[in-house]
């Protein structure tokens, strides 16, 4: 069976990868292998197939002997908050994070707020083929509403900075129509900040649509015209952020850890001065934190393998450059959310802008990131295709002199093949990436 778990849970379009037969059957699988509890809580983004896979895995659970406790419309890191804070829950978020709408997916969370480790991932899979393909699942609809959880988890966002407050920040929130819309500017407006939030409405049918963290125009189009000094921009889940300046200078995931690690490495609370990222970030960061005296841990792409290094290494901090971030301040749950007002708070404590916080960071690496459509969704010949590109780039760098950094995958949320060059010249990043590329187009028109 070809492993239905990426990089971040089970996603793919509704209907074609995520089926209501195929949620209801995992909702029985986790429910019948999970002994440590009971009661599954269960959130969902705004996306329209998001009421029909809650069903579909509340009845599976209901089957199985669990309860289900709905918690609505949420962020993803509000389900591992709750599951630790109250010690009762396992759960499930239902979303598709940054992709679009057709796409929805299912992170599992286990009795400790993390989410599931690859030997759970295949006891599950396991399970799902023991099922009978005809077994009936009574539609029970045991389902507990608990719509008033989200607002415990709000409240942890606002006692995050203690007795601080964000009064008289202007803040552009862009919520993509995601978990964000339905939360967002109540906190930011807690906080004292005064906000005007784009992309507002919890519309699934426009979630991440020419907006939110992978698109950034809108955002920089309002902080002109409401002439903000600041500005976010949230994914479907809202366990992710990129922020904007005045200016219009990106805060990636890259450069909160680089900032937010220099406020701690300065108050002495940073474990060994010790930041955990991926093979994607950039070169230009990973240079400036060593000459500050830092450490420097890479993972391969998602926030499992964060998390696991982040425990390995007794860490305090790690993320992703996309803007999934996770911190000690919330048991390491990447929330985009919180570290938007950890950022913020930096900004007002010092009463400092972003645009003149994001001159004190390191200067990047040029870098391109190419996504090439891969022609089959096959696992094998995914692999296949990684492990040629990867053999080429060893003999490409072979023959590049200076620093020079190539980098292939495969996507664990889209059926495409990443492709980062990063150099210090600029021309040579372009070249490069044309020639990659290239290459990868031919590999995959000559193995399909």
């Amino acid at each position: 069976m070809q492993s239905i778990f990426g990089t971040d849970g089970i996603r793919g379009i509704f209907n074609k990868e995520i089926t209501y037969d195929l949620a209801q059957k995992i909702g029985y699988a986790f429910g019948t292998i999970n002994n440590d509890t009971q009661k599954v809580l269960i959130g969902r983004d705004t996306r329209v197939s998001g009421d029909l896979l809650l069903e579909a895995l509340s009845n599976g659970l209901n089957q199985s002997g669990k309860e289900v406790i709905d918690i609505g419309i949420c962020p993803t890191p509000a389900i591992p908050f709750l599951i630790k804070k109250f010690k009762i829950y396992a759960g499930i978020m239902i979303s598709a994070s940054h992709n679009p709408p057709e796409y929805n997916g299912i992170k599992i969370f286990d009795h400790y707020g993390n989410k599931l480790n690859q030997k759970k991932e295949i006891e599950i899979e396991s399970y799902l083929n023991k099922i009978k393909s005809n077994l009936i699942f009574r539609k029970e609809k045991k389902i507990i509403q608990k719509f008033d959880l989200l607002e415990v988890y709000k409240q942890s966002l606002i006692d995050s900075i203690g007795n601080n407050n964000l009064n008289g920040m202007k803040i552009i929130l862009d919520t993509c129509h995601g978990s964000a819309s339905v939360f967002a500017e109540n906190v930011f407006k807690r906080l004292g900040a005064n906000v005007y939030v784009i992309n507002s409405n919890a519309d699934g049918s426009k979630i991440n649509v020419n907006c939110g963290s992978t698109c950034l125009d809108p955002l920089k189009k309002a902080i002109k015209e409401f002439n903000a000094e600041i500005g976010f921009s949230f994914d479907g889940d809202a366990d992710r952020v990129i922020g904007i300046d005045s200016e219009e200078n990106i805060l990636d995931g890259d450069h909160i850890l680089f900032l937010w690690g220099r406020e701690l490495m300065k108050e002495k609370i940073l474990s060994r001065n010790l930041l955990i990222t991926t093979v994607m970030s950039n070169l230009g960061f990973e240079k400036a934190w060593n000459d500050l005296g830092g450490i420097l841990i890479r993972t391969p792409v998602g926030d499992k393998f964060i998390h696991e290094a982040i425990n390995k290494q007794k860490a305090d901090l790690g993320g992703e450059q996309s803007g999934h971030i996770l911190s000690k301040i919330n048991n390491y749950s990447g929330d985009g959310v919180l570290t938007a007002i950890q950022i913020a708070n930096f900004c007002s404590k010092r009463n400092i802008t972003l645009k003149d916080l994001l001159k004190t960071s390191f200067k990047g690496f040029p870098q391109k990131l190419t996504n090439i459509q891969l022609t089959s969704n096959n696992k094998n010949f995914k692999d296949l295709i990684e492990d040629n590109m990867n053999k080429l780039i060893k003999e490409k760098l072979d023959n590049i002199s200076e620093p020079c950094r190539i980098f292939a995958r495969n996507s664990g949320t889209e059926s495409v093949l990443r492709i980062l060059v990063e150099a210090e010249d600029k021309s040579l990043v372009d070249d490069i990436s044309i020639q990659m590329t290239t290459i990868a187009e031919k590999i995959i028109k000559d193995k399909f």
